[in-house]
């Protein structure tokens, strides 16, 4: 079995980390606004997003002073895509991710990244 396989099973066999997929469908999010919808420690967020990134899940620009993550829905590894799409397809019914959108939409990261 191939070793970016296990990567990402390995990264979509947490909760949290399914929450940030479902959450980055919406669209772009630095740290702080993650943080404020998972209701997690910026360290930990930040582990999540790294092992997402890792597992070439998502991906991360600078722009400013945000580091801003997205889903990588381009990837060239269509191992990725196909879990992309799997996860965007699942979870429609899934109370806690109900809920993250609806948190998601009220989140300011310029009231809330404290820059």
């Amino acid at each position: 079995m191939k070793r970016d396989t296990i990567k990402v099973f390995k990264a979509l066999g947490d909760s949290n980390r399914i929450r940030i997929v479902k959450m980055l469908e919406a669209r772009e999010l630095c740290v702080c606004e993650v943080r404020e919808v998972l209701d997690l420690s910026n360290s930990t967020v930040s582990k999540h997003l790294s092992i997402l990134r890792d597992a070439d899940l998502i991906l991360d620009r600078k722009d400013g002073k945000w580091v801003n993550y997205r889903l990588n829905e381009r990837s060239n590894n269509s191992f990725v895509r196909s879990q992309l799409a799997l996860v965007k397809n699942s979870f429609s019914d899934d109370e806690q991710v109900s809920l993250d959108k609806k948190k998601l939409q009220k989140v300011d990261r310029n009231s809330i990244c404290g820059m």
